[in-house]
């Protein structure tokens, strides 16, 4: 499903971000990404949809090749990418709903089959009694269930999370995994970059460590491995 071949990275200013990584991703895994700062992992991640693309090297998604791809073709494969953010990023003059709804309205779903999409996914994030809600009227936790449920709206067969659990109390941070993890069940990969020791440890999975751009670790069980 996702396959980098010998990946690098330099920025315009000279940094090295990446530096020729080699890996695989199958279908339906759950792959945390960790390391310390500014080690690789945001900009991996943003190859992953396009956001970055490397100086050298192959990228592989869904069977296609990522670097070459046209910009025309980028919006199509970000359809097959969920992603969600630290920072959430919802419109904040939109409702819950409208949130939700807008990443189908773009492709221009039909309103009843986009009503019919939007309420299920509210469903599964336990939001559907909030869907005329603003952002600002939500708890943290709630905001990033709201970024879930748009990011997996489209049904991508890729879901991307960065620091999700990252501005969240511990509690709420458990309650963001779980729903991770059903999404995993139901047979999307995701792949979570993020600094939290203790879910790592705790929810088992595998582990892809990077450092100086460079992969230093692929456990399948693994830990974190560094001092927070």
């Amino acid at each position: 499903m996702i396959e980098m071949k010998d990946v690098w990275k330099t920025y315009n200013n000279g940094i090295k971000a990446i530096n020729g990584i080699d890996i695989k991703i199958g279908k339906s895994e759950f792959v945390y990404i960790v390391g310390p700062s500014g080690a690789g992992k945001s900009t991996f991640m943003r190859m992953m949809y396009r956001e970055e693309v490397p100086t050298s090297g192959t990228i592989i998604i869904n069977g296609k090749d990522v670097g070459k791809m046209k910009n025309k073709h980028v919006p199509k494969l970000r359809r097959e990418i969920g992603v969600v953010f630290q920072d959430f990023k919802l419109l904040p003059k939109l409702t819950v709903y409208e949130n939700v709804a807008f990443a189908l309205e773009v492709i221009e779903e039909s309103k009843a089959s986009t009503r019919k999409r939007v309420m299920e996914v509210l469903s599964l994030v336990n939001l559907k009694n909030k869907a005329r809600f603003l952002p600002d009227e939500l708890s943290g936790g709630e905001q990033q269930r709201v970024s879930i449920a748009r990011a997996i709206v489209n049904n991508p067969s890729i879901l991307l999370t960065d620091e999700p659990t990252g501005n969240l109390d511990p509690e709420t941070a458990w309650g963001i995994m779980d729903l991770l993890d059903q999404i995993n069940n139901r047979g999307t990969t995701v792949i979570m970059a993020t600094h939290n020791k203790d879910i790592v440890n705790t929810f088992r999975k595998r582990v892809i460590a990077i450092d100086g751009g460079l992969v230093t670790r692929d456990e399948a069980r693994g830990e974190y491995g560094y001092e927070n």
